[in-house]
C-alpha cells in the first residue's frame, strides 16, 4: 500500500525492528535498545542516521524515566516530544508531534495499569487513540490495528515481567502480531487517502 505512491514504512521491516526493541527492553540491555529503536527509525521515520540515533535516545530516555512507579512525567513528555518532532519532521507522516506524545503516555500508563487485568479496555482505547494520531486514521478505522498490538503486549508482557524465559515460538508470535498490526493501519491510510476529494 502506498501514500501518494510512496509507502510511508515496510510493515514488515518495522514489525521486526520493534520486536528485537522489545526483546531488548525485557532484557533491560540500554545499549541493545538504542541500536534497534536507531534502525526503526531510520526505515520507519526516514531520518537521517546521526538524527535517527538521537531519536533513539529520546526513546531511551523518556523510557528510563518511565520506569518508576513515581517517575517525571514532564521528563517523559519532554523527551517523547522531542522524539515525535524528529519523526514528523522525516517520515511521510502528518500526526501532531504534542499529541503523538500524549497520547504515547496514555498508552504507556494503561498498559502499566492493565499488565496482570483480564479487561484491556482502557488498554484498548488508549492504542486507538495513538494509532489514530500517527497514522491519521479514524478511531473505527485505528480498532483492529490497535487490538493486535494489545495482544502482542499480552504475549511480550509475561516475558517482560521475567514471568517467561521468552521462547522463539513466542517472540516470533510478537513479531507476527506486529506485522499484522502495521498492515493493517498502512491499509487503512490508504483507504483515508482514496476517501479524499481530489
Amino acid at each position: 500500500m502506498t501514500m501518494h505512491g510512496v509507502q510511508p514504512f515496510n510493515p514488515d521491516r518495522s514489525a521486526a525492528l520493534e520486536t528485537a526493541g522489545w526483546k531488548a527492553y525485557a532484557a533491560r540491555n540500554w545499549p541493545r535498545f538504542l541500536l534497534a529503536m536507531t534502525r526503526l527509525n531510520a526505515e520507519q521515520f526516514h531520518m537521517p542516521l546521526p538524527l535517527a540515533v538521537l531519536g533513539s535516545w529520546y526513546l531511551v530516555r523518556a523510557s528510563l524515566a518511565w520506569v518508576p512507579a513515581d517517575h517525571d512525567e514532564a521528563m517523559v513528555r519532554s523527551s517523547l516530544e522531542q522524539f515525535y518532532r524528529l519523526a514528523r519532521r522525516y517520515s511521510r507522516l502528518s500526526f501532531n508531534p504534542e499529541r503523538a506524545a500524549e497520547c504515547e503516555i496514555r498508552y504507556w500508563d494503561a498498559h502499566r495499569r492493565a499488565v496482570r487485568q483480564t479487561d484491556k479496555q482502557a488498554f484498548t482505547q488508549a492504542m486507538i487513540a495513538l494509532h489514530g494520531e500517527l497514522f491519521g486514521i479514524s478511531p473505527e478505522q485505528a480498532r483492529e490495528s490497535a487490538e493486535l498490538r494489545v495482544e502482542a503486549n499480552n504475549v511480550y508482557d509475561p516475558i517482560a515481567l521475567g514471568e517467561k524465559a521468552g521462547t522463539d515460538a513466542e517472540w516470533s508470535a510478537v513479531q507476527l502480531l506486529l506485522q499484522r498490526c502495521y498492515r493493517l493501519a498502512l491499509r487503512e491510510m490508504e483507504a483515508s487517502r482514496l476517501q479524499l476529494p481530489a
